[in-house]
């Protein structure tokens, strides 16, 4: 991933996006803190570059990792957090979820009226897509992790994102018999409105 954005700044690649599938292991974000792995030993923990904190990696989730050429694109970090999370919503919107966006909490998550609501009488909501990213001489790398059908038991090993309080959700977890295939042809479908065609000329 690195190499390939170093080529793309040098104008030797093509922007790129790569859908991957890890192993079982966490991954700790530039701002992770340590008191959030609540089960040391559990897995793995691999330091990342990117932004944010601990999360989970493991099969059944769609992990995408997106260089773009953000010199061609805006230079705008915040708006590409946000392409990233209208990506995540479009895609999702493909399989009847409605995906939101929360101010303060990057990433999409999801309503559950099917449980109690929050000691502070908000509805429960649980994440369904996480965002790391990392921007480097304006070239984008790590992007995002979508549930399909991870265990989701791993994330009660981690303080998710270092967010006290919120649950995680996969598309099966919410009854959708989706697999990895069909969100991959969603991503692929709504990439276009997500992310519009970059300028030719960076000037």
């Amino acid at each position: 991933m690195e190499a390939r954005a170093a080529a793309i700044r040098a104008g030797d690649a093509r922007e790129l996006v790569w859908l991957v599938e890890h192993p079982p292991l966490y991954t700790a974000g530039a701002s992770a803190r340590m008191e959030d792995l609540l089960a040391p030993g559990r897995l793995p923990v691999h330091p990342s570059r990117r932004g944010g904190e601990l999360t989970y990696h493991g099969p059944g989730q769609r992990v995408v990792y997106v260089m773009l050429d953000l010199e061609r694109r805006g230079r705008d970090v915040r708006a590409f957090v946000r392409a990233l999370e209208a990506w995540a919503i479009l895609a999702l919107a493909e399989f009847g979820v409605r995906g939101e966006r929360r101010d303060g909490r990057v990433g999409v998550w999801v309503v559950r009226p099917d449980r109690p609501p929050r000691r502070d009488g908000a509805p429960a909501e649980d994440k369904v897509a996480a965002i790391g990213v990392r921007i480097r001489r304006w070239v984008s790398l790590h992007g995002m992790a979508i549930n399909v059908e991870p265990d989701l038991g791993h994330f009660e090993g981690i303080v998710p994102c270092g967010l006290h309080g919120y649950g995680v959700t996969s598309l099966v977890d919410l009854g959708l018999p989706v697999t990895m295939a069909d969100l991959d042809v969603a991503l692929a479908r709504t990439f276009p409105a997500a992310f519009p065609a970059a300028r030719a000329d960076p000037g």
